[in-house]
């Protein structure tokens, strides 16, 4: 058996693997890339010199610990009451603030708003005494959409600005044409349509009490402190691949030092260490290596042969293969390598057909960003959801996931489909 079969295998079987028994996603992953590292599929040194996985996870852990300390200083209690004054019932409550996490990930990594934002909805929950899991799951996919709307709003976006050189602006219009930016907001007008109606049987009012009183704003100026040097670190080119990361760490070391000055016990900066979701980051470091693995074995790259024959020439065709083939392998595989690999392939694509590769670049980023809400494990932002509701007590099975996951990709997806095309391919 060829090792790029092998792989495969091995890649379809991890999936399968996770999605049966979801409480054991982090050792299946794990495992999984200790059997593409020890048959020399995905090399050790280049699986761990990997900068961009590292900035992921980086952010990840930072932005959980910042989060922990946002927790305590009860901020999100205060944003949650202040959401519930102005919403008629609770459908209104879920609705608005996915729509909110959708504006904040527009500006920031989808993981670092998913760890924001829960906490208020979790707030929300408790004081009406209703399941979070529905809530949490319509913020992680909400974020998921918005990822694609600015060039820092994911990893993804940030590499179409680097592959076809984007600045900031073109995102919102580009070539005299309006950008991608309102391709996604289209879509999530029409996502949060359905959202109202998956949600129509919450009807239960919402009285407001009390406003909680906030402890310490230094934690809220921290995460705000770190989403703008993150669009700040965005405007410059040739930075380290683990810029945000470090970003994200350095405040919450920033938060965890000030905090424990203020208590004056250092053994405060351990429950911030605790609060970090170590399942998620050991998941996702796993699924990394495994990808890459995939990816270097030429898997990936015979996905992207597969595209150009199937397309014959046709651009709409291509363009149509490519938004819908991304919807369906970023639902099981991370959309950062996908797209690292594709981007090369779409620009060498329009090259042979003497077209301009953007309406293959705006549909890849927009399929295999959008593809990600199709399950549960093909997004961060819902495998970091899923963990924070794990942490919390509630279990969350793949049809939970799936009622919500499903329609809305296809609400958002279908509209941005269009838009593109009539934007930049006729």
């Amino acid at each position: 058996m060829s090792p790029m079969i092998f792989s495969l295998l091995l890649f379809i079987l991890t999936y399968v693997l996770m999605l049966a028994f979801p409480k054991y996603r982090p050792i299946i992953a794990l495992t999984s890339a200790a059997i593409f590292i020890i048959s020399g599929m995905m090399p050790l040194g280049e699986a761990l010199s990997n900068m961009d996985s590292w900035n992921v996870l980086l952010m990840i852990a930072g932005t959980m610990g910042t989060v922990s300390l946002m927790i305590e200083s009860k901020m999100p209690a205060l944003l949650a009451d202040l959401l519930i004054e102005r919403v008629p019932n609770v459908k209104w409550a879920i609705v608005t603030l996915s729509l909110f996490a959708g504006i904040v990930s527009a500006f920031i990594d989808n993981v670092a708003t998913v760890l924001m934002i829960a906490p208020i909805a979790l707030e929300i929950a408790k004081k009406f005494k209703i399941n979070p899991v529905g809530m949490i799951i319509a913020i992680a996919v909400s974020s998921n959409l918005q990822g694609a709307a600015t060039l820092v709003g994911d990893t993804t976006s940030i590499l179409l600005g680097q592959q076809a050189g984007m600045d900031f602006l073109d995102f919102f219009v580009y070539n005299g044409n309006p950008g991608i930016f309102f391709a996604v907001e289209l879509g999530a007008i029409i996502s949060a349509i359905i959202l109202l109606f998956i949600f129509k049987k919450e009807n239960g009012k919402v009285e407001s009490g009390e406003r909680t009183v906030v402890k310490d704003y230094v934690p809220t100026v921290l995460m705000v402190g770190t989403v703008v040097l993150l669009i700040v670190a965005s405007i410059f080119p040739n930075k380290p691949a683990i810029t945000n990361g470090l970003i994200c760490v350095v405040l919450m070391v920033i938060g965890v030092v000030y905090d424990c000055i203020k208590k004056k016990d250092f053994k405060a900066s351990l429950k911030v260490l605790k609060d970090i979701d170590y399942d998620t980051i050991l998941l996702l470091f796993g699924l990394f290596i495994v990808v890459g693995g995939i990816e270097k074995q030429g898997v990936v790259s015979a996905i992207a042969n597969l595209f150009t024959k199937i397309g014959g020439g046709n651009l709409f065709v291509i363009y149509s293969i490519v938004v819908w083939m991304s919807v369906l392998l970023s639902a099981f595989i991370d959309n950062i390598p996908y797209t690292a690999t594709m981007l090369p392939v779409m620009a060498g694509i329009a090259h042979s057909m003497g077209v301009d590769p953007t309406v293959l670049y705006f549909g890849l980023l927009s399929g295999a960003t959008l593809g990600g809400n199709l399950t549960p494990i093909g997004a961060s932002a819902n495998i970091t959801g899923i963990g924070i509701l794990r942490k919390e007590g509630y279990e969350v099975k793949n049809s939970d996931f799936l009622k919500i996951g499903i329609p809305f990709t296809f609400a958002a997806i279908i509209p941005a489909y269009i838009y593109i095309w009539i934007f930049y391919g006729v």
